[in-house]
């Protein structure tokens, strides 16, 4: 069984499974195989989870603390997502502990991104600089005057005005007078794949209340409407402003809530200050994803079996996370470490710890196991609630 959270950033909610210490889901492989299949799965309202997409925190790869891959609602990987990394962020300072003045060093397929932790709980994002050349976005349209991507596409029978602008993913932003009488559905559908898109895009409508006031609604590639996106927020902000319809910094209203975007001067990047919040825990039943058949292990020593078969304390908060390395034998990390095979087969710490799991799971009845496991859960989630200075009702 593996165990999630869920999490949301002004209504843009995500499954986020942890991997920064263990398994590698689903990169390339792992023990779990989070296909585009899995993912629909798991994002399904009704059949599954729920959710906007899902988000695995991984071990670095490029000299970052961690790295992000988010996973659209379809099963699509996009480059970054706003408000995903907001909730990434959140999850982090939570499950860790970590005070304000916390940021993260976070590898994603945009870049390296930078996420910090505020005294009133909402994340600060540099998102980095915009780009706005027609193939990085990517899109055919031309620079206009303004230095920004901009023309006219024919959508459904309409002539709309739109100008884009990548953050690592791309993005068309079209100015409206009144944009509650968008036909979000329709237009945002056809813009999404038009051939001036060649990656799809994501679809921004936008009505510019004051120079530092926007309001938005949001067609997301993969999704379809959503609440709220980030890097959405970014971009279209700074369409707005090269279009002269708003300053540097703005606060953007979405569906979902508002973020502050502000496009600094001197270095050119953009900041993003939201919320995140933690939903709820859980535990995936095995048969949404797709896990792996162990090869069996040679029967234990005598003297190991009976010292596994001994009863765990009846309050153990976390059955098994790993296995402490042989005495003298330096601590390696399986993740990384054997990747092409195990480097230390004489003395394998995972062979170790999984046949401590399976004497577990051989010596207890199911109801015993899922007694074991919610109070582990409910033990982890009164730690972190405590951590974050929420005080918790010991009768609840």
């Amino acid at each position: 069984m593996l165990q999630f959270s869920k999490y949301q950033g002004l209504g843009n909610d995500f499954l986020l499974l942890d991997s920064r210490h263990g398994l590698a889901f689903g990169d390339g492989g792992g023990p779990v195989d989070l296909d585009p299949e899995s993912i629909r799965r798991l994002c399904d309202r009704r059949y599954g989870v729920g959710g906007d997409g899902v988000i695995l925190a991984l071990p670095p790869r490029e000299g970052g603390e961690l790295r992000m891959r988010i996973f659209n609602a379809d099963g699509t990987e996009p480059e970054m997502c706003g408000n995903g990394i907001r909730c990434l962020a959140r999850f982090l300072a939570d499950t860790d502990g970590d005070s304000p003045g916390r940021s993260w060093q976070i590898e994603t397929l945009a870049g390296r991104i930078v996420p910090e932790l505020q005294a009133d709980g909402r994340i600060r994002v540099d998102m980095g600089a915009p780009f706005l050349e027609p193939e990085q976005v990517p899109t055919t349209l031309p620079v206009g005057p303004q230095g920004l991507p901009q023309g006219e596409l024919e959508v459904d029978g309409y002539r709309l005005r739109v100008a884009a602008a990548g953050m690592g993913n791309p993005h068309v932003v079209i100015p409206v007078e009144d944009v509650a009488a968008v036909d979000l559905e329709g237009l945002g559908a056809a813009l999404e794949v038009h051939p001036a898109f060649p990656a799809r895009t994501n679809v921004h409508f936008v009505q510019a209340l004051q120079p530092q006031h926007l309001v938005m609604r949001v067609w997301e590639r993969g999704a379809g409407p959503t609440l709220a996106c980030g890097t959405g927020a970014c971009a279209t902000l700074v369409a707005c402003h090269l279009l002269g319809l708003s300053e540097r910094r703005a606060r953007l209203d979405l569906p979902g809530g508002s973020l502050e975007i502000d496009w600094d001067d001197a270095s050119g990047h953009l900041f993003m200050t939201g919320p995140a919040e933690a939903v709820f825990q859980g535990v995936l039943a095995p048969d949404l994803i797709a896990l792996p058949e162990f090869p069996p292990l040679a029967p234990p020593a005598d003297d190991d079996a009976a010292a596994m078969a001994a009863p765990l304390p009846d309050a153990a908060p976390d059955v098994i996370a790993s296995a402490a390395p042989a005495t003298g034998v330096p601590d390696i990390d399986c993740s990384t470490a054997c990747v092409n095979g195990c480097v230390r087969p004489e003395a394998c710490a995972s062979a170790e710890a999984r046949a401590r799991v399976e004497a577990l799971l051989g010596g207890r009845s199911l109801d015993e196991l899922v007694d074991l496991a919610t109070t582990s859960l409910e033990s982890r989630t009164r730690a972190r609630f405590t951590s974050g200075g929420i005080p918790v009702d010991p009768g609840v």
